[in-house]
């Protein structure tokens, strides 16, 4: 597997992080991942394609809201909170606590 670029925390805007958390399939991929810690990419319920999935999480690393590590022949999916509450404190915890 080719290794995936993760934008630096110095470079991430508000505007990007919310540009990203304005969908709904990547609020729920964002809410899962809060609670689970972790997931690994196929075990997302969301309903939609695998494909349409992939540019979501696409959307999310780009954003910098997620780091994605290899695991075995999978890739593994967190999310960066302590790194964006450091950057933005609050913003994506409220966020995801009033998330519908």
């Amino acid at each position: 597997m080719r290794p995936l670029h993760h934008p630096d925390v110095s470079t991430i805007t508000l505007p990007m992080m919310l540009s990203a958390l304005a969908d709904e399939v990547r609020l729920t991929v964002v809410r899962r991942l809060a609670e689970a810690g972790g997931v690994v990419c196929g075990q997302f319920d969301v309903p939609v394609s695998m494909s349409t999935l992939s540019h979501h999480l696409k959307v999310l690393r780009e954003a910098g809201l997620l780091r994605v590590t290899p695991e075995g022949s999978f890739r593994r999916h967190e999310l960066r909170l302590p790194e964006m509450e450091a950057r933005f404190p609050g913003v994506l915890s409220s966020i995801i606590k009033t998330a519908p």
